[in-house]
């Protein structure tokens, strides 16, 4: 069996005496996507930012296509913080999408796209725009290359960072809630261009409350309460006989239209 493109044993992360992660263990194979659930506050978006390296841990193990994040491989019975320099390089592999767009207000939608190819990877900014150019005609957003986020919609803005991070050509991606601070007729543009990146094999691990999207494009359903995996069940499985009595008790409240508990 081939090396999982993304792998997690025995995560842990705490916000001073709070823990947020408590052992969290997680297997993403090539082309394979995932979605995460489960309640607000069960450590979702924050195991996506320690994958990213965004967050740092305090016990675990985290590897992204062969090259460790955050901690280094064990020796001696410890793990050492590993160097900004080697973090900035597993990054590039690692695209990340956030509830907030965080686009730059002063560049146009193509402008957002092609900073970090031209700057971080040296790629020529005639290559640069041309693939930018590429990307959001794949997002459905080929007029809008001279826009400025002011003058695109939420799910138009959301479109060209989900381009931004492709740019980068990543191993995989992460989205965290991507819809979330969206207007509910924009989630399906959205959804749309992440059902298509899905359907050509793009590695993702997507945090969502989207119970259609995750039972029609995820691989695995993995579901989360109080830093801690519960259950990891292929969608049909999961959605039609959880076999934990947290997630039962979760999707009868999600799928009903209440809060989440």
């Amino acid at each position: 069996m081939s090396e999982p493109t993304i792998r997690v044993r025995n995560l842990h992360k705490s916000y001073g005496e709070t823990a947020i992660l408590r052992g969290v263990d997680l297997d993403v194979a090539q082309g394979e996507v995932v979605c995460v659930i489960g309640p607000s506050g069960s450590g979702k978006s924050t195991l996506l930012a320690c994958i990213d390296g965004l967050e740092p841990f305090e016990h675990g193990e985290i590897v992204v296509c062969g090259d460790h994040v955050g901690l280094g491989p064990e020796r001696g019975g410890a793990r050492q913080r590993l160097p900004e320099a080697h973090m900035n390089k597993v990054r590039r592999k690692i695209g990340i999408v956030f509830q907030q767009f965080n686009l730059f207000p002063h560049m146009t939608a193509l402008g957002n796209i092609v900073e970090a190819p031209i700057h971080v990877l040296g790629i020529a900014r005639a290559e640069a725009e041309a693939r930018g150019r590429a990307l959001l005609a794949d997002v459905g957003l080929a007029s809008k290359a001279d826009s400025y986020p002011g003058e695109l919609s939420g799910g138009q803005q959301q479109r060209v960072a989900i381009a931004r991070s492709l740019a980068m050509r990543p191993a995989a991606m992460l989205f965290d809630e991507v819809t979330s601070a969206l207007d509910p007729e924009l989630v399906g543009e959205v959804l749309g261009v992440m059902r298509k990146l899905a359907a050509a094999g793009m590695t993702m691990v997507v945090v969502t409350h989207e119970m259609a999207f995750a039972r029609e494009v995820a691989d695995r359903i993995v579901f989360m309460d109080e830093g801690r995996v519960v259950e990891v069940a292929p969608p049909a499985e999961f959605f039609a006989a959880p076999k934990s009595p947290r997630a039962a008790v979760f999707l009868a409240r999600i799928l009903s239209g209440g809060r989440d508990a």
